[in-house]
This record gives C-alpha cells, sequence and structure tokens, in this order.
C-alpha cells in the first residue's frame, strides 16, 4: 500500500496548485515533496501528474485517483481532529491567515498563551493584506475585516474596534484641528489602499443619513496602515486608524481603547474630535471596523479552529454572545 504521507503530499500539491505549496503546507521541502509524489507514482505503476517547469496537470490516471482518494485524506484529518477533542488535546498544525496590522497588534500577543495551553498545536501565522487563497495556501482559519468577507464565507464575529482620526501635535498647530467633517476637506488625509483590489477605504462621511464621497486632499497614500500612523506621527497629515494602532492593545481589562500607552499616551498623536453635523451638513459616521473569523468548510470547524476561535472570545472585548454563523 503506498506510503500516506505521499498520498498527502499529492493531494496537497494539487489543492495548492504546485509541489512548493504542498511542501510549505507539510513543512517539508520541495525536493522531498517532490521524491514523495515520484514515489506514489513508482509505486502505483503509473503516471499521476504531468509536470513542466511553470506548470503541473492530472493525467486521466491521476484525475481518477485524486478522486477516490482525497475524500478518504479528509476524513481522515476530521477523525484525528475529533479524536482529539474526545481527550481534550488540540494538536497538529494551525495555519492562520490575518490581517496584518491586527495580527500585528492584537493576535500575536495573544497567541502565547493560547500555545501554552496547548502545547501540542503548532501555530503557523500568515500575516497579509492580500486576499488568501484558503484551499490553495492550506489556511485552516482567516482573520478578516468586514469589507474583506467574499460571499459564501463561513464566518464567526469576533470584535468590533473603535477607529480614531489622529495626527500629530506638530501638524494641527501648524494646520489647525479640525472642529467639523467639512473642515477635514481642507486638510491633508492620508488614506489607506487595499492591497487586494487597489480600492481606498473609504472615509465615512455621509449627508443627511446618505453615503457621500467629497473631494479630499491626499496627503499621502498606502497599503499599510501602521506605515500612514508613522507618517501621520511626523506631521504628514490626518489618518484614521483602528485604535489598536494608535492605542495599545490593553489584554488584561478586555479593552481595546485607549488607557495610557505609546503615540497618545506620549503625545505623539492628538485625537480629533468632531461635532455633530446639523441638517444639510457634512457627517462624519465613524462606525467600528468589525473583525471576523472565517472558515473554509461551512460543514466542518474542526476543533483546533474551534478552540483558537473560542479563546479569541474569551480574551477579546466582550462578545462572547455572538454565535457561530453558517
Amino acid at each position: 500500500m503506498p506510503n500516506l504521507r505521499a498520498i498527502e503530499t499529492f493531494v496537497k500539491a494539487l489543492e495548492g496548485g504546485s509541489i512548493a505549496s504542498a511542501a510549505r503546507s507539510l513543512g517539508i521541502s520541495p525536493a522531498a515533496a517532490s521524491q514523495n509524489i515520484a514515489r506514489l507514482e513508482r509505486e502505483l505503476g503509473t503516471r499521476l501528474i504531468t509536470r513542466t517547469t511553470r506548470s503541473m496537470a492530472l493525467t486521466e490516471a491521476g484525475e481518477k485517483y485524486l478522486a477516490r482518494v482525497a475524500p478518504v485524506l479528509e476524513e481522515l484529518e476530521k477523525a484525528q481532529s475529533d479524536l482529539s477533542q474526545i481527550h481534550g488535546e488540540l494538536q497538529g498544525r494551525l495555519r492562520i491567515a490575518c490581517m496584518t496590522a491586527f495580527g500585528r497588534h492584537v493576535l500575536a500577543p495573544l497567541l502565547p498563551a493560547f500555545s501554552e495551553r496547548h502545547p501540542k498545536l503548532e501555530l503557523e501565522l500568515l500575516f497579509t493584506d492580500r486576499n488568501v487563497d484558503v484551499l490553495k495556501e492550506d489556511v485552516d482559519v482567516s482573520i478578516r475585516y468586514r469589507d474583506a468577507l467574499e460571499p459564501g464565507m463561513s464566518v464567526r464575529p469576533l470584535v468590533g474596534v473603535p477607529r480614531i482620526l489622529c495626527a500629530s501635535p506638530a501638524y494641527l498647530q501648524k494646520h489647525g484641528t479640525p472642529q467639523t467633517a467639512e473642515d477635514l476637506l481642507q486638510h491633508r488625509c492620508l488614506m489607506y489602499r487595499r492591497e487586494s483590489d487597489g480600492r481606498f477605504m473609504r472615509w465615512p462621511f455621509t449627508r443627511d443619513g446618505k453615503p457621500v464621497e467629497p473631494l479630499l486632499k491626499i496627503g499621502a497614500v498606502g497599503t499599510d496602515i501602521d506605515t500612514l500612523v508613522e507618517y501621520a506621527r511626523a506631521g504628514g497629515g490626518i489618518v484614521w486608524a483602528g485604535s489598536f494602532i494608535a492605542h495599545h492593545y490593553m489584554g488584561g481589562d478586555k479593552s481595546l481603547m485607549p488607557i495610557a500607552e505609546r503615540y497618545v499616551r506620549d503625545g505623539l498623536l492628538v485625537p480629533i474630535t468632531l461635532k455633530p453635523a446639523r441638517k444639510g451638513q457634512l457627517q462624519f459616521e465613524n462606525k467600528t471596523l468589525d473583525f471576523f473569523a472565517c472558515f473554509r468548510d461551512r460543514q466542518y470547524v474542526p476543533a483546533k479552529v474551534r478552540g483558537l476561535v473560542d479563546y479569541l472570545i474569551e480574551v477579546l472585548p466582550d462578545q462572547a454572545s455572538l454565535r457561530w454563523v453558517v
């Protein structure tokens, strides 16, 4: 009977689109992954994959073999996950994708305690603002904000993060502090452009309750919100960012709000509070930035994934009443 590791390599290569992706998924070298597939082909006595320098394709035999073994491998993975839940021990590799800033400032500081609870889990962190293909990149759970969700995803709400407008004291002293949403149009606005689709994260202006997009004076555009915050700190303009960036996450009291920490505490950035708008005036509707845990399988969520998400619900601000959404 062919080696299970070789079968797993073959299936992962087809799921990820390359032998290199299978190697990354299994934590082995591309050479070892290639050898596993070659060994599988020798044992079966047939070619499963046609490989070139740039692509790979299934042979007819490969298509039939994949159709039979992929569901079996999936059931084995589910069985292992269920067994670990019965014994109360989460184990195996847990690959987590997350939006960069949230991953850096919030998720990363929380995960060591989770690892202490489950020492047999091996965490892999993929922090990026591009759209991650959870199947090809073999991601178990992806953490995204609302605008980055894709249709058909199975999700669970995690937390709503306050966002703030802020600028450096030097900038405000030179250009004045905006008092209303209309005043923002005269200031240098630092805009975040999503790496996934190239679109700006629209600032939430409304007039009489209806969304509008007034012409802004753009001081700089960036695909990394941390960079824009540093730009603002150096006097470059006004940035609109999650409070966990301008303020450090304080996990002890389950708060993402400012509690004597870092830039705001030290006076390097000053929060800007705008006056409410009257009828007919421009309004800045500062809503929360909502984050969700997203899963690749709508019908089955492994125990290790549920364990992680339940932990995050526990340690993030009180969102325990939120239910699993499938």
